[in-house]
């Protein structure tokens, strides 16, 4: 599940353009009516409505800690921060074409610094593990993340959480 996408699913149904700016307004709309961990609030709505969501998930997007902290409600969490330059991520969010993608590098560094000043640097700190995402391709970021999870899995299954295998 990506938290971007249910803050984007939410803009849809408040008829919302999707830019940065209104989603990043929304994004701060949502953890000013209903607290810091809004966005972790809704997925757990979603999560509720769709009986198809079952086992091991991945829930992609954390911005702050309080988000960790909801979803540890549902069960056994560890959070994986991918960390690049401002340069490298700047150009892989100009690549995924979306309708948010900021509109030049001052739009970024305004995004940048909602997001710092929402948590996403101490989320990162208190971070199980970080990976960085400066040299590699899509494949190798996807390899080393699979890797990571996948360990984390079967340290929880050695200890008898009843938690399956992840499959790629």
């Amino acid at each position: 599940i990506t938290m971007g996408d249910v803050v984007r699913e939410e803009a849809k149904r408040r008829n919302l353009e999707l830019t940065d700016s209104n989603l990043g307004n929304l994004m701060l709309q949502l953890r000013k009516d209903f607290g810091p961990a809004a966005v972790a609030h809704l997925i757990l709505k979603k999560m509720g409505q769709e009986t198809n969501i079952i086992g091991d998930m991945v829930i992609d997007g954390i911005r702050g800690v309080a988000e960790v902290k909801r979803l540890e409600s549902m069960g056994h969490v560890k959070l994986l921060a991918v960390h690049a330059s401002a340069k490298t991520r700047y150009k892989h969010i100009k690549q995924r074409g979306r309708s948010d993608v900021p509109l030049d590098s001052n739009d970024f560094e305004s995004r940048d610094k909602r997001e710092l000043d929402i948590g996403i640097s101490e989320a990162i700190a208190l971070a199980d593990e970080v990976v960085s995402n400066n040299n590699l391709t899509k494949e190798e970021l996807k390899h080393r993340v699979l890797a990571i999870v996948k360990k984390w899995i079967d340290k929880i299954n050695n200890r008898s959480c009843g938690l399956r295998d992840i499959k790629e």
